[in-house]
């Protein structure tokens, strides 16, 4: 996707001159990468679709708003995208109100090099078996970069409620993970927990 800056703003002016061939190429473009951001917040593929579909749907109609000199267009769409499929979550969801204490943080501690050792797809499909609200505020945090604070606003919970989901994830993934970095089979993890 690495678009030269005439490329880009070509590929705008056709997006806003309603132009059928620049539009789907912006589709074409984008799809897998976008799609791919939806799926990892949400679980439920026809959610993560409709997200998807919403989010191309306001990419096309708010694209005329589109600053070249202000950002990357592949960073525009996703957090068009971010925001459609927090949007759809905060439908789906109700977040619980727990909130845990910043010294108990490090009890939830995941080395990196334990993540480092897992491919994305694994990752994924351990962070898929956390609670919607979990999974978002992980999202949102680890692979998005949100601050607890950003986080809060976007889904309208408190700073500590976007901790303690964080501190939830933490812990239900290192649950998740033996000491070695690998993925524990669920067969063995409901041995191991007997």
């Amino acid at each position: 996707m690495d678009l030269s800056k005439e490329e880009t703003e070509e590929l705008v002016k056709g997006c806003i001159n309603n132009q059928r061939t620049a539009q789907e190429a912006l589709y074409r473009l984008f799809h897998a990468d976008m799609l791919r951001v939806c799926y990892s917040y949400l679980a439920d593929k026809s959610l993560a679709k409709e997200a998807f579909n919403t989010g191309f749907l306001k990419v096309f109609q708010s694209i005329k708003n589109f600053d070249i000199e202000k950002g990357e267009l592949g960073g525009w769409i996703r957090k068009i995208m971010i925001y459609t499929a927090i949007d759809l979550c905060r439908k789906e969801l109700k977040f619980s109100t727990q909130i845990i204490d910043n010294q108990d943080l490090e009890y939830f501690f995941i080395p990196p090099s334990a993540l480092d050792k897992l491919y994305f797809e694994d990752i994924l499909t351990h962070i898929r078996q956390l609670p919607y609200a979990t999974q978002t505020v992980f999202n949102l945090y680890v692979l998005d970069g949100f601050t607890h604070k950003e986080i809060a606003e976007q889904l309208i919970i408190s700073e500590g409620t976007s901790r303690w989901h964080l501190a939830e994830a933490k812990k239900k993934l290192r649950d998740l993970l033996d000491p070695s970095g690998k993925s524990i089979p669920p067969k063995e993890r409901s041995d191991k927990a007997k």
